[in-house]
């Protein structure tokens, strides 16, 4: 066994990886970069090594820096991790070169799966189901356009050595191709430095399910039961879980099996994961195989009880899996969400900023985070804006969604945007908990975005109750408590509350023309959480101010909340509101990052729906258009600029 392991990787999964590597009492050593400085993974690890500057290129993919890192320290094997050079045949060969041993697939396997158009030319060779396509690299879009027109619409146009939604893109017709044809090419390119493209039929009402394999080498590989993936935004998943709530036993055996003959064909060892897409009738089509350990990894060891890295680690090493398929059990359900610093509010962009405020929920049996942060951490634009898993158990799917939407309601995160509470959204919609689900989910269920979701009737007296107890307890706790049978207005939005509140043993009784609700709890001024009994049910709600009022947040719901005297309530009322500022004539940028190109001119005239400019953030390009007809009346941004956001880009007459 190895003595000591190099993490060429960040945040995380760096993290993860040495915490297995400390319990296999493996010493570890980080790489980081001049922008990771102060990470978590490099004051977890025993050893650390700085690579190079913040962006990636400069030190993350410097295959040379990190082999002689790990040279210089003693270190006797290299994990990759996910994304990076995890899927880097050449960096294999390298470090294999060098002397070291990669914690991963071989070289070849990587190459042929790294590989879309050659992977499905192997998969059709294994006698695995592929997607009937165009196998083959093509050229412009013309050609594009008359592939496509003989595949049969809708299409999805694809990079060759695309991953992670990167250089991907759905057409429904010509103009579609051609303008998609371009675009993926180039994302492809900026992304792996590979513009190859190709196309095939896309599925509709499609489902992504993946096989989680396991292979040693020298025994047949093994299949770790499924994932379901199809929750997903910009074809980058979102929430996962295992076992998939639409597979029955036959398919989940023949898929199974199929991602077995696919690893066995290209002899394959350590973890990897067969990708394939299932249609409304439990058709299945391979998508790819991705050659390394996944971001979901840990619904699947949730339900299995194996530790994925752990058996990377021995694979590597050369011992063999003490397991066959016959031993493979699947306990009880398992769900992952994916906390991202983004801003559901502006279509999901990435947000990037201090964590001011980072804490986690309670961990234990059935609540597991892998996270790369902590209380003061920076989220910058040169990495991905994940902030940590979050994964939940259940004995069935009912419970591990219970217990999800319970931890993402004690995930307090202040300081950046991010997607908590659109994830609660899910968790609490009834085609999610039904399993309803397809890729086109959220597309279906969010089509303008996400602003919070809608509160019940119900939903909002309990919330108006909860504030009515924390400004009792706050008043407590200065010289003119509330006394029973005091009255209080608690307005939220255009609704108001009449309360008459009166002591209860562990809190209070709040009456209005609802009825009686009780609330109890130990919440103290300064808390970020009321944990307490609503009515005699479990609730989280997390508590912020802004000014005199209180924000609320519950379950996917925010709402500000403004606990008020009567007759200040009624005064308040004669308050006139002030009209925001109007901007409708500008282009702001929704987001941080680089302005790649303005593609119009002072004194032009455009058109709805008109491309403005395009802004690359996180390695994907985000192209503004128009929302209305006018002219352009002044530029005030250039290509090349970092932007921050709304910062003006465009000014219009």
């Amino acid at each position: 066994m190895f003595e000591k392991v190099l993490i060429a990787n960040r945040g995380e999964i760096a993290c993860r990886i040495i915490r297995t590597c400390r319990r296999m009492g493996i010493a570890s050593v980080a790489v980081y970069s001049e922008a990771d400085s102060d990470a978590l993974h490099v004051r977890m690890a025993d050893e650390a090594v700085l690579i190079g500057l913040a962006a990636a290129s400069e030190s993350y993919l410097q295959a040379e820096r990190i082999i002689e890192a790990a040279k210089s320290t003693g270190a006797q094997a290299i994990h990759p991790g996910f994304g990076f050079l995890s899927e880097n045949a050449e960096f294999v060969k390298a470090v294999k070169a060098s002397g070291l041993v990669f914690i991963g697939p071989p070289a070849d396997a990587i190459a042929a799966m790294g590989d879309k158009i050659q992977s499905k030319k192997l998969a059709e060779k294994a006698d695995v189901n592929t997607v009937p396509g165009y196998i083959g690299d093509i050229s412009d879009a013309e050609t594009a356009v008359s592939i496509a027109a003989d595949v049969g619409y809708p299409v999805m146009i694809k990079a060759s050595a695309g991953g992670g939604g990167k250089g991907m893109r759905i057409a429904r017709n010509e103009q579609e191709v051609r303008d998609g044809f371009g675009s993926a090419r180039n994302e492809a390119k900026s992304s792996f430095g590979d513009d190859r493209i190709f196309i095939e039929r896309y599925v509709e009402q499609p489902r992504h399910i993946e096989i989680q394999v396991l292979a040693d080498g020298k025994s047949p590989p093994v299949y770790l039961h499924e994932r379901e993936c199809s929750i997903q935004r910009r074809h980058q998943k979102v929430i996962e879980e295992a076992p998939s709530p639409f597979l029955d036993e036959k398919t989940r055996q023949a898929m199974g099996e199929q991602a077995c003959q696919l690893a066995a064909a290209v002899d394959y060892h350590s973890a990897g994961t067969v990708e394939f897409i299932v249609d409304k009738d439990k058709n299945f089509f391979f998508l790819e195989m991705n050659t390394r350990l996944q971001v979901e990894h840990p619904v699947t060891e949730m339900i299995t009880g194996l530790d994925l890295v752990e058996w990377m680690i021995r694979i590597a090493a050369g011992q063999q899996l003490d397991f066959e398929q016959k031993d493979i059990k699947r306990n009880g359900w398992a769900i992952e969400t994916r906390v991202y610093a983004e801003d559901p509010a502006r279509n999901f962009l990435p947000s990037i900023g201090r964590l001011r405020r980072y804490q986690e929920p309670e961990k234990g049996r059935d609540v597991r985070i892998d996270s790369g942060v902590d209380e003061g951490s920076e989220i910058t634009m040169f990495y991905d804006p994940m902030i940590a898993k979050l994964v939940t158990w259940g004995s069935d799917r009912r419970a591990a969604v219970t217990r999800m939407r319970a931890a993402l309601d004690a995930f307090y995160i202040r300081g950046i945007n991010h997607n908590i509470n659109f994830l609660s959204a899910v968790m609490a919609h009834p085609r999610f908990r039904d399993g309803n689900i397809t890729t086109n989910f959220i597309a279906e269920e969010f089509p303008e975005g996400f602003a919070g979701r809608a509160l019940s009737d119900e939903e909002q007296l309990g919330l108006a109750a909860v504030a009515a107890f924390i400004e009792w307890r706050r008043e407590g706790c200065h010289s003119m408590p509330i006394s029973n049978g005091s009255e209080r207005v608690v307005r939220i939005g255009q609704e108001e509350y009449p309360f008459s509140i009166e002591r209860a043993e562990k809190g209070i009784r709040v009456t209005s023309e609802q009825g009686t609700l009780s609330v109890e709890g130990d919440w103290r001024p300064g808390w970020p959480l009321f944990t307490g009994q609503l009515d005699g049910s479990a609730i989280t709600v997390q508590v912020d101010r802004r000014g005199p009022a209180l924000v609320l947040t519950n379950d996917g719901c925010r709402v500000e909340a403004l606990v008020l005297r009567s007759r200040v309530a009624e005064l308040s009322r004669m308050i006139p509101e002030k009209a925001p500022p109007d901007l409708s004539r500008y282009l702001l940028s929704p987001m941080p990052g680089l302005l790649v190109s303005v593609k119009v001119e002072a004194g032009q005239l455009i058109k709805a729906g008109e491309e403005l400019a395009v802004v690359e953030a996180m390695k994907m390009e985000n192209v503004l258009r128009a929302v209305s007809d006018g002219t352009v009346s002044k530029i005030h941004a250039q290509p090349g600029e970092s932007l921050s956001v709304d910062q003006a880009i465009i000014e219009f007459e």
